[in-house]
């Protein structure tokens, strides 16, 4: 269609591989002969090799992750109308919603590849601005990692403190690059469910003290009178 606004579409590549992308302009466009047709990549102009009646398109052999770019199609008539096309490598979801836990406890946390598998899966914790790699010479009777499946692993943390608290990566391998999903932890000191509870014996204490005094204070009066 005609829009001002470039029409954007992600492409997930796992391993090396030839793909097309084109560009089709509705048959109802009948001018596409005056059409000036641009393909760029980032922001270098690269030539179109193929052409059919309102199509155009290149072919690309992408076999490392420097080719994971930005590809786009510029038509220029009347008005400027586009595509743009990302290339990347597959996302892994983190979780967006804190995992809240108490000191002392265990808390697992998972990592998913949706229809693809990696090669490898590595763990990281952030401290500071530095990330730590966990393995299994780091804290064994702390951390535990289980690939459950080719595409899902497991951190298992143990008798948690709050120097667990913060924010991990787990980090996928694939033959065209790596891929991320972060996870964040928040380890609770066990005093924070009892806070409501001691709230409210305070409450009760204060109430029944005052009634106590009151009432001491009554009885001293009706005795002088």
């Amino acid at each position: 269609g005609v829009s001002s606004t470039s029409v954007e579409k992600n492409i997930t590549l796992d391993s090396a591989a030839g793909i097309e992308l084109s560009c089709r302009l509705d048959s109802k466009y009948s001018n596409s002969e005056s059409l000036q047709v641009t393909w760029k990549r980032g922001n270098e102009t690269i030539r179109h090799i193929n052409k059919t009646e309102n199509s155009w398109s290149i072919q690309l052999m992408i076999l490392d992750n420097s080719n994971l770019e930005s590809y786009s199609c510029i038509l220029k008539g009347e008005e400027e109308i586009g595509a743009v096309f990302h290339l990347q490598v597959p996302k892994i979801e983190g979780r967006e919603k804190p995992i809240i836990s108490y000191e002392g406890d265990t808390v697992v946390m998972t990592c998913k590849s949706f229809g693809y598998t990696p090669i490898a899966w590595t763990w990281y914790m952030t401290n500071g601005s530095e990330q730590i790699a966990i393995n299994a010479s780091l804290l064994a009777d702390k951390y535990v990692i289980n690939r459950i499946s080719a595409n899902e692993t497991h951190l298992k943390i143990l008798k948690l403190t709050k120097e667990n608290d913060g924010v991990y990566w787990c980090e996928a391998a694939f033959r065209l690059g790596k891929s991320r999903g972060k996870l964040q932890l928040k380890v609770l000191s066990l005093l924070v469910p009892l806070k409501p509870f001691l709230a409210i014996v305070a409450e009760v204490v204060i109430l029944v003290t005052i009634v106590f005094l009151y009432e001491m204070y009554s009885e001293k009066k009706e005795k002088r009178a």
